[in-house]
């Protein structure tokens, strides 16, 4: 590469680094080749399901580059002040053997690629985390296949693919045929049989449209989904008596409140009539009606809040409002003609009986 390459690329490195330290204040090469565009995400992740010989091999741009690239991330971290840390990458398979970036598999360029770049102003507990979260051996994946295919291991008719040096297996012959299917949907479960089964696995299918690799659920032990499955009721009992102490806590909030209201609106009209208050009071303030009541006025007990929920009462019941409705007069002019009806119920209610 000539000099004025190189200085471009340089440029083009450090405006990728900088950006992936925003956002993880840590920098991978492999994240700063994805944003380079040289490699697709969906491709790393072929990768590190061990579908690649090698990292190089999957990437659209010539050893020589990608050299010149790590050295500019070098020079870049040195001169913003990150701190090195040798990363493991281990492939998602049975044996998760070590998985290699360049073809040679030389030390020197393997570490180079290994070589993550830390913010100094990361805290040793947020170390500690970064490189247990790195050093985590990944899930095992399994593949939903694009379409029908034969198992080169025993010649069936393959369902699930489990790719193995390079060659697609089915279950049985990745000896992950006793596992159960659990699909996507329910965090909670997934979550607690994959922690209860000895051996599990990640499945996985390709998004073309979106080009990338989507996860459709995991394969468990079968015993390990029941144990799950128990808990989960179990956990569902004591959501579902929270869920009827919280609504009977609500309850007596909207109670409370209603009561309340109904003093309210007795206070300002004294000649309400006995028990309307009550009812007023029930229609305006029930919870999640949108109505005046549940406003943040109206929660206050504002005066002028309180009289437009007493008004909304007259007019829809001692007057002819809803009539005019049905009859197809306009909203507006309906109002108007019952207004002096609204006005006169309201100074009655007003006067002390």
């Amino acid at each position: 590469m000539s000099e004025v390459q190189e200085s471009r690329l340089a440029r083009r490195v450090s405006d990728a680094a900088g950006e992936l330290l925003k956002r993880s204040r840590a920098v991978a090469p492999v994240d700063v080749f994805v944003r380079l565009g040289w490699i697709r995400t969906a491709t790393v992740d072929e990768w590190r399901q061990g579908r690649h010989d090698h990292l190089h091999a999957a990437m659209t741009v010539r050893p020589d580059k990608i050299a010149a690239a790590l050295r500019a991330l070098r020079a870049w971290a040195e001169a913003n002040g990150l701190e090195p840390a040798e990363t493991p990458y281990a492939a998602a398979t049975r044996d998760h053997r070590e998985l290699r970036f360049t073809a040679a598999g030389k030390d020197a360029a393997e570490r180079d690629h290994r070589t993550h770049w830390l913010s100094p102003d990361l805290t040793p507990a947020q170390r500690e985390r970064l490189a247990a979260r790195q050093a985590k051996a990944p899930d095992i994946t399994v593949l939903v296949p694009p379409g029908d295919w034969t198992c080169p291991g025993c010649r069936a008719p393959g369902g699930f693919q489990v790719v193995e040096d390079g060659a697609p297996l089915c279950l049985d012959c990745a000896d992950l045929g006793h596992l159960v299917f659990l699909p996507s949907g329910n965090a909670a479960l997934s979550r607690r049989a994959k922690k209860e089964s000895g051996l599990s696995a990640v499945v996985v299918e390709h998004n073309r449209r979106r080009k990338r690799y989507e996860r459709r659920g995991v394969l468990v032990e079968e015993a390990a989904l029941e144990r799950a499955e128990e808990r989960c009721l179990a956990d569902e009992d004591a959501q579902a008596r929270r869920r009827e102490r919280d609504r009977e806590r609500r309850a007596g909030q909207d109670a409370d409140f209603q009561a309340r209201m109904a003093a309210e609106i007795v206070r300002l009209f004294p000649g309400c009539p006995a028990g309307r208050a009550e009812e007023i009071a029930r229609h305006a303030g029930l919870r999640g009606s949108g109505r005046v009541g549940r406003s943040a006025a109206g929660r206050d007990l504002d005066a002028d809040a309180v009289t437009l929920a007493v008004i909304a009462s007259i007019r829809h019941l001692d007057t002819g409002y809803d009539a005019l409705l049905m009859a197809g007069v306009p909203r507006r002019e309906a109002r108007d003609r019952i207004r002096g009806d609204v006005d006169a119920a309201l100074a009655a209610w007003r006067r002390r009986p």
